[in-house]
This record gives C-alpha cells, structure tokens and sequence, in this order.
C-alpha cells in the first residue's frame, strides 16, 4: 500500500515539479510549509529526519494542484429568476 509520502513522491516525478513549486502550490489554498519540512517528507523512512505526510498535506496538494493546473473555479453565475 502506498503511502502519503509515495504519492507525492510520485506526483512530483510524475509532473516533473521542483520543491518550490510544492511550496508555492500549497500556498495557493493558505497552507504555509517550508523546503526544509518538504524535504523531510521525501527522506527515506529509515532516514532520521523522516516524517509521515498526513492526509491534510495530501488533501491540501491536490487541492492547490487543481488551482495550479487549471486555475481558480469561478463562482456559478445566477440563472435568471433565481435568487
């Protein structure tokens, strides 16, 4: 089973992404994290400075992804007669 830590793993191969734009896509949904930390997450697990990804830095990822990829989702305009 994969975990946090190989699916952004294989993310940033996959999307050929550098540390900074991890950071930079993570601020785009308020999350603040440093490389240093970042660079933590993608030791070894045998590595001392080791530590697991949870699930709100994954969620917030592909939540700042979808920003990054495709831009800010714009408010649904009203249909007429609606309120």
């Amino acid at each position: 089973m994969l975990s946090n830590n190989d699916i952004l793993k294989k993310l940033r191969v996959a999307l050929s992404l550098k540390d900074d734009d991890i950071v930079h896509i993570l601020s785009l949904v308020d999350f603040k994290i440093t490389k240093g930390a970042l660079g933590d997450l993608f030791r070894s697990e045998d590595h001392p400075s080791y530590v697991d990804a949870g699930d709100q830095i994954l969620r917030n990822f592909l939540n700042g992804l979808i920003i990054y990829k495709r831009g800010v989702l714009e408010k649904p305009k009203k249909i007429k007669g609606e309120e």
